[in-house]
């Protein structure tokens, strides 16, 4: 197994006096597809938070690629969610008024301009998520399967090192939540590491490992 990519010590939330889960422990290496299961309520979605420096662990350490993200500054965790983190939501985060290409492109503009994907670029991951010659196509005209794959094509445009993804086939049917674990184990095939939170067991059964939140109840 590849060095550890990030890793969590004694991770733990809670808020107005009531404990969320504690003295939580993750490492997670490159290549690796982790499922984080537990019940709902048992805090899959606020560690996922943590772990994207959307929200802060109330104690604990945290760090990515060996740079600590736990009390870190606000240009710290804002380049790394530039930089490394890629999130999946299952509402999939889009603009519906906007159409597939701004909806792709508009979050990448954070990038360095040498970074940026080309027009060339764009077109070839539409086409592998079966969206060729949609970019001008508006995404409240799209199914959701197909508001799912446009969320994918900003995936494998931008190749982040993490990716969270927030119960990203609860919506979808067989065909599509199939299409969404392949692309993602492509893109932890190529060295991101990804980390899903879901109710689902054939979800669960495709990932490396499962860390369910019980155990973060101590």
């Amino acid at each position: 197994m590849s060095e550890r990519l990030l890793s969590v010590t004694g991770g733990t939330v809670s808020i107005s006096g009531r404990i969320i889960f504690s003295d939580a422990h993750l490492s997670v290496a490159p290549g690796e597809m982790i499922a984080l299961t537990g019940a709902s309520g048992s805090g899959k979605t606020t560690l996922l938070n943590c772990l994207g420096t959307l929200a802060d662990f109330s104690a604990g350490e945290y760090s990515f690629q060996g740079t600590m993200l736990s009390g870190s500054s606000s240009r710290t965790r804002r380049h790394f969610r530039r930089d490394s983190l890629g999130y999946l939501f299952q509402n999939y985060a889009l603009v519906e008024g906007e159409s597939v290409e701004k909806n792709v492109l508009g979050p990448l503009a954070v990038m360095p301009r040498s970074q940026r994907p080309s027009r060339k670029e764009l077109e070839s991951v539409l086409k592998r998520v079966g969206l060729a010659n949609r970019e001008k196509s508006l995404i409240y005209q799209l199914s959701g399967g197909e508001q799912q794959r446009v969320a994918l094509a900003g995936l494998m445009l931008k190749q982040p090192s993490l990716i969270l993804a927030d119960e990203p086939t609860g919506a979808l049917d067989a065909e599509n939540e199939a299409q969404v674990l392949d692309i993602l184990r492509e893109l932890v095939n190529a060295g991101a590491c990804a980390i899903i939170a879901t109710h689902s067991d054939a979800v669960a059964d495709f990932c490396d490992r499962r860390i369910d939140m019980s155990q973060f109840k101590g």
